[in-house]
């Protein structure tokens, strides 16, 4: 008997939760070697047991999850987007004392808050993944708009990272997001990386060279490999998890592609019982409010400021 064909909504979720699995499973492993994961979970990281340097209870998420959501709560409150809005939902997440943040989003959220800026000048040291691993709803609400995605995705992420690096790669994950949304192929999604490899050539993972750190590089490097050489949710994010480094966004971004491709319902069923039900049930009402939205999204409030011309980065 054939399968049921999957429904946007199928694998919008599937993301979302995936992008929540991988979190939740790869804090776990963060900041621990392969070789050290692998002593510690004899056949390796493969079920949600908290812990891990932050010491979560099980099937607690880390700040991916978590800025996922506040920039999907900023959405829905504007009805549209409104980059003030996404700023205060962030201030409001920061002073919510999360169990983690990164330096380099700390320090934008403190510059909106002490001066009212939405753009980060820019930088070498903003080739973190912090704007990578936030950006899903947008690419959940921008569906079919590549002009009002690319706004968007650039904006929320210059409001702490601002890079050439960070750009293309929040841009490339979004839009093989949204690639596998819309029930494109592997294939597709492999011409679309080949296109960003063209010109970011420091992308390139075949073969992997083994980096696993928060340089958004390494993340993409790794996310891809993993994305490219499985065929499931579960098979994708253990993989990427038990490499170690920066497990829970690499996890979580693995999840999300894979999510994505194979919809919510390959997702194993231990892990939707190990993520907090709390947590599950605000992705599962934010995926289906963010994708009731009105099409083409309203732009409300004012836009940032143009940000001054971009110096000359590393980006070969």
């Amino acid at each position: 008997m054939t399968a049921p064909a999957l429904t946007l909504h199928d694998r919008a979720l599937g993301a979302y939760l995936g992008f929540a699995m991988g979190d939740a499973l790869g804090a776990t492993a963060e900041f621990m070697t392969a070789g050290e994961i692998a002593g510690t979970y004899k056949g390796g990281l493969r079920n949600i047991v908290g812990g891990g340097w932050l010491h979560l209870k099980p099937g607690k998420v880390t700040d991916d999850t978590q800025m996922c959501l506040a920039l999907g709560d900023a959405l829905l409150a504007a009805r549209g987007w409104d980059l003030h809005m996404v700023a205060d939902a962030f201030v409001g997440w920061m002073r919510s004392k999360p169990p983690d943040i990164g330096h380099a989003c700390r320090r934008g959220i403190r510059r909106y808050v002490l001066e009212g800026s939405l753009c980060a000048p820019p930088s070498e040291d903003n080739a973190g993944n912090g704007a990578l691993m936030r950006n899903l709803p947008v690419s959940l609400v921008t569906l079919g708009d590549a002009a009002l995605f690319a706004r968007c995705t650039l904006e929320q992420a210059h409001l702490t990272h601002h890079h050439p690096l960070s750009d293309a790669a929040t841009l490339l994950l979004g839009q093989l997001t949204q690639t596998l949304l819309l029930g494109g192929s592997i294939s597709d999604c492999r011409r679309c990386v080949s296109e960003t490899l063209a010109l970011y050539p420091k992308f390139r993972f075949e073969p992997w060279p083994g980096n696993t750190s928060g340089y958004v590089v390494d993340t993409v490097q790794t996310v891809l490999h993993a994305f490219f050489r499985h065929d499931s949710v579960e098979s994708c994010i253990v993989d990427v998890v038990n490499r170690g480094g920066d497990a829970d966004t690499a996890g979580a971004l693995v999840g999300q592609l894979a999510g994505a491709c194979y919809g919510v319902q390959d997702i194993p069923a231990r892990w939707l019982k190990q993520l907090d039900r709390g947590i599950a049930e605000r992705l599962r009402r934010q995926t289906a409010a963010l994708l009731s939205l009105p099409a083409p999204l309203p732009l409300r409030g004012r836009p940032a400021a143009p940000p001054p011309p971009d110096p000359v980065l590393s980006v070969a």
